[in-house]
């Protein structure tokens, strides 16, 4: 082992709160004044251990015979030999010891836009909530064309509040975990993502109409879905951005049941999977481009559905007679 050594005070998730440089053995950890390394740890002794080096040279740490002990893996050690790797608990406090020679990981390469910070990206995404909260209230007021100013500044400055909550959330989570609260980036998320949504709900209907593509409208609420499920995964990645895999994976997941909830409430209310029966938003003739069926494929398509129900009802009333019977 190569002087000088390092102790590391550890979050729960591993990173590091504190570190102290140490010149030479033995380091002795307590919570008194008289040790190398002090602990501010109610439930760690005076004196709790000292970390020596063996026949061999290696770190080892040993407890002094404390009441809470040293807690490796879950269970009690008298003496940790330390690899570098190695955490220990005294108390509550989570250590590791590492020296000069401890080899680092490579450079990380630096993919943050530095300059897409504070005001920017939170004026950006202010704006975006505002007009996605305007363009809905548009939409609702389109067919009573009716336009109250007052009424859409309530609605805008309600929205931008909730938005400002949400991101607070985001921002205080980043501050936690991150080191830095990025409000405007959380706000762009945000805003970035009401506005997918919102669009995904015109053109889809659009789409829809013009096409026959009812699908698009039957099953949008799982598009919507995954845009909130995108929405959670970019927040999470500004606070953790060497963390893409599992956060990309814990989403997939909650979208994953958050679709089989969906699917499951459509089919308990209405007997049908999708989320509507038939397609609730009609648009000007102009904008169909799928060609007009003929009278007769209608008629034709009717009588098959009579068929069908009346071979349902015959089978039912037969059914029943049965029962008759039996009794």
């Amino acid at each position: 082992m190569t002087p000088p050594y390092f102790i590391e005070v550890l979050a729960a998730n591993g990173d590091v709160l504190q570190r102290q440089r140490v010149e030479h053995l033995p380091i002795h950890i307590g919570r008194g004044y008289g040790n190398d390394f002090i602990l501010d740890d109610a439930h760690t002794a005076e004196r709790h251990a000292v970390v020596e080096s063996d026949d061999n040279g290696n770190l080892v740490l040993h407890d002094l015979g404390t009441q809470n002990g040293v807690i490796h893996l879950g269970k009690r050690q008298l003496s940790v030999p330390l690899s570098g790797t190695t955490v220990v608990r005294l108390g509550h406090t989570r250590l590791r010891v590492r020296d000069a020679a401890f080899p680092v990981p490579p450079e990380v390469a630096d993919t943050t836009m530095h300059a897409w910070e504070g005001g920017a990206p939170a004026l950006a995404g202010v704006a975006l909530i505002a007009l996605f909260i305007g363009a809905e209230a548009a939409l609702v007021d389109s067919d009573t064309e009716s336009f109250q100013t007052i009424r859409y500044l309530l609605l805008i400055a309600s929205g931008i509040a909730g938005g400002l909550v949400w991101s607070g959330l985001w921002a205080l989570a980043n501050r936690l975990f991150g080191g830095h609260a990025r409000l405007g980036r959380h706000l762009f998320i945000l805003g970035s993502g009401l506005v997918a949504a919102g669009a995904w709900r015109v053109v889809s209907n659009v789409l829809a109409y013009a096409w026959s593509l009812e699908f698009l409208t039957r099953y949008g609420n799982l598009v919507t879905l995954a845009i909130i499920c995108g929405v959670i995964f970019f927040h999470m990645r500004t606070i953790k951005p060497r963390h893409a895999r599992p956060l990309l994976k814990g989403c997939t997941v909650l979208m994953l049941l958050g679709s089989g909830l969906i699917l499951a409430s459509n089919l308990q209310s209405s007997g049908r999977l999708a989320d509507e029966l038939y397609m609730s938003v009609l648009l000007p003739p102009a904008v169909r481009q799928s060609p007009d069926h003929p009278v007769r494929d209608f008629m034709a398509e009717a009588a098959k559905l009579k068929a069908q129900a009346d071979t349902a009802r015959a089978r039912a009333g037969k059914a029943g007679v049965d029962d008759d019977d039996g009794d």
